[in-house]
């Protein structure tokens, strides 16, 4: 079932157009990693299926109980972000705010919740640490914890495993992926990692000069697929 309908979307800033004529369907279940050259509008993507900022023109649809609140979201980090004085607990409850604004008081259930997604992350050990003394890896799990507080249907990702080592970034993939395989968790996901966009995505969305949506299986067989992933792979050179 399709959760997510973008038809002729344009998106930008004011009148300044970032990307246009954008059309593509994410379906319950689907991994979709969204690729392409810096600049090219990903982020401004994501900040408008949060309802962070408005199109500037075509639809963006919902469907199949989703809506932009209901989609948990983890953003790249920031130097104050991951010095942020507050604990695990208090980190990972807090996603369970609404946009509303600050929530005085969490449910038993909200602290059920929490509690439930820190087990997954398997972070338990953690839950009183204070969460800038942590490490990378461990942050990010903190964050997709945070992020699962929201949602129950769909995952955003903007660069999941910038700034960690190859061992936690597979680490964190696997997680990623079992949220998807086990969980029946949508993802869309930013990446510069076309390798692992490839080994785990079920579709592609491509943004620049030319955009390409399709499985991944398309996306190879496309034009604009085969030149960003000769440029991509002559950068690793």
């Amino acid at each position: 079932m399709a959760q997510i309908i973008c038809k002729d979307l344009s998106l930008g800033y004011d009148s300044n157009v970032i990307v246009k004529n954008l059309n593509f369907t994410v379906n319950a279940g689907d991994y979709l990693c969204i690729v392409g050259e810096n600049g090219s509008g990903k982020s401004t993507l994501m900040r408008t299926l949060l309802s962070l900022q408005k199109a500037i023109s075509g639809k963006l649809e919902f469907s199949d109980g989703l809506t932009s609140d209901k989609l948990g979201y983890l953003p790249q980090q920031t130097f104050i972000q991951r010095d942020f004085p507050a604990s695990v607990w208090e980190i990972v409850l807090s996603g369970r705010c609404s946009k509303e604004g600050f929530k005085p008081f969490y449910s038993k259930e909200d602290k059920a919740i929490a509690m439930q997604n820190i087990k997954k992350m398997e972070i338990e050990n953690l839950k009183n640490r204070c969460y800038r003394e942590l490490s990378g890896g461990q942050q990010q799990r903190v964050l997709l914890a945070r992020a699962l507080c929201a949602t129950t249907k769909a995952l955003l990702l903007d660069e999941p495993v910038s700034g960690l080592d190859p061992m936690l970034t597979n680490q964190m993939y696997e997680l990623i992926n079992n949220l998807n395989k086990k969980e029946k968790i949508t993802i869309i996901m930013i990446s510069h990692d076309i390798e692992s966009a490839l080994k785990y995505a079920t579709h592609i969305l491509h943004i620049g000069k030319e955009i390409v949506f399709g499985t991944k299986e398309d996306y190879l067989n496309s034009k604009v697929g085969k030149s960003f992933l000769s440029n991509w792979e002559g950068g690793l050179q």
